[in-house]
């Protein structure tokens, strides 16, 4: 396991910080911080981190702790005045380890018009990649006028893209206009490119060890009683699945379909109707969930308490957009990884996506709340109330998801539409909080299973995936035995 010294970037917001509460054996196996390492410019975290700072506002660079992000300004790679912020990045630079890396700036409503392109240098074996681009666009994010989205700790934020455990980073971050990419017999009557937000950071992220605790033991200082809160936080992450299985459990198990259909009944006292007690329930076989302890969830870095929606109307299926670069042995580190980026990069309350299935087939419980409870996401801006998200891990522009992904979207609707009573294949209409594709107050009629692209403008799920929703929809409504 890895060790951590003194302090991480973005802790927990505490009035005053404790003793670290590493203990030296673990301390004395931390990865020493290379010396090219310069410092970091602090900003403030979403739990409003403390940690030293300079009157300028500039930290040293953060002992290394496993679980844990490190944030570096850009810098202008141009010395054309003209264009001042029209490309920045970093120089080839070694860093502390880190396996998923993203860009975020300050204004989460602007917009980053170009291109950004990174490469990695591989942990252990020294050999560079070659440049690889991040999606610019990260998409998903909570409704407008709800207090995650109005908590001023919000950023906006490429997508991460996963690259496996790294200790040196190159990155180029260029703008470019929407005419840029197309040929003209005159270069110069191209518009101008348009600025780049402000506020341009990577963000490297360390998922630390599978056998780090999901008490917070990653995060390195603590102020006192924060493990007993800590505590709560997973117990409360835990007890909302109470119903489903013990408070320790790692994951939930797959039901029969005759079992599914007794629980239906057992998780909606009082809300049925004598007809609807009496009818037959379309719900599908409760299919196999891993729970956010069994893939190592830190329930110390997300914002305490649970907030629901009234019912589960829609899925919404996305995906990560983070590169198909892993392991499905590696999923609990990428998983960790997202939800760190979210939390302490994006200024989420939580991980957004209420589920996360990679392409192994294998479903992994999101956002806290409880898996057959309405739980409020932040993945589909404008539609997250009354409906639920679930990103397939990987990018699927050009790369088809694997048959085990389908069939596990398929089986994860089935069952979590049908505790709501809603047919896969059928349509609803869900009231828009306000996107760039449907304004605020439409009422949108949508597919039931829907893809991320019908409730806000954008390439996700990606096209190969989105083509195949068709076939999860009739693969679900079987699942129901419709």
């Amino acid at each position: 396991m890895r060790g951590f010294l003194a302090s991480s970037i973005g802790v927990t917001c505490a009035a005053a910080l404790a003793l670290p509460l590493t203990p030296p054996a673990l301390a004395a196996t931390a990865r020493p911080v290379p010396a090219t390492e310069t410092a970091t410019t602090a900003r403030p975290a979403p739990h409003a981190g403390t940690s030293a700072t300079t009157p300028a506002g500039r930290r040293a660079a953060e002992p290394y702790a496993a679980g844990s992000t490190q944030s570096l300004p850009l810098e202008p790679l141009t010395r054309d005045r003209a264009t001042p912020s029209g490309e920045q990045g970093l120089p080839r630079r070694a860093v502390r380890h880190f396996s998923l890396l993203g860009v975020v700036w300050d204004d989460p409503d602007a917009e980053l018009h170009g291109s950004v392109r990174v490469r990695t240098r591989a942990a252990g074996t020294g050999v560079w990649s070659g440049w690889q681009d991040v999606e610019t666009h990260a998409d998903h994010a909570a409704d407008p006028d709800t207090p995650e989205r109005a908590s001023g700790r919000v950023r906006g934020a490429t997508a991460p893209l996963w690259v496996g455990d790294s200790d040196g980073v190159e990155l180029r971050v260029r703008s470019e206009s929407a005419h840029s990419a197309k040929q003209t017999p005159d270069a110069r009557n191209l518009p101008a490119a348009p600025p780049l937000p402000s506020g341009l950071r990577l963000e490297l992220v360390d998922p630390g060890e599978d056998d780090a605790t999901s008490l917070g033991a990653e995060e390195g200082p603590r102020t006192a009683g924060a493990p007993n809160a800590e505590t709560s936080a997973l117990t409360e992450a835990a007890a909302a699945n109470a119903d489903l299985a013990p408070l320790a459990a790692t994951e939930i198990a797959a039901l029969s379909h005759a079992r599914t259909e007794q629980e239906y009944l057992a998780l909606n006292p009082g809300g049925l109707t004598e007809q609807q007690r009496q009818a037959k329930p379309y719900v599908g076989p409760r299919p196999r969930i891993v729970t956010r302890r069994g893939w190592g969830a830190n329930e110390g870095l997300r914002e305490s308490g649970l907030r629901y929606t009234k019912k589960v109307k829609a899925a919404f299926v996305h995906h990560t957009a983070s590169g198909n670069k892993y392991r499905c042995s590696q999923v609990p580190s990428l998983i960790r990884s997202i939800y760190r980026y979210h939390v302490k990069s994006m200024g989420w309350r939580d991980i957004g996506y209420n589920f996360l299935i990679d392409k192994c087939g294998k479903i992994y419980e999101g956002r806290a709340g409880g898996v057959a409870k309405p739980v409020l996401g932040a993945h589909t801006l404008g539609f997250n109330n009354n409906s639920m998200g679930i990103a397939v891990l990987g990018s699927y522009g050009a790369t088809k998801p694997s048959k085990s992904a389908v069939k596990a979207i398929a089986r994860l609707t089935a069952w979590k539409l049908g505790l709501y009573r809603m047919n896969p294949k059928g349509k609803t209409y869900l009231k828009s909080a306000g996107s760039n594709l449907h304004r605020k107050g439409k009422k949108v009629r949508l597919n039931v299973i829907s893809g991320h692209r019908d409730g806000f403008k954008t390439a996700c799920p990606g096209r190969k995936l989105y083509g195949k929703l068709g076939s999860a929809r009739s693969k679900a409504a079987r699942y129901q035995g419709r």
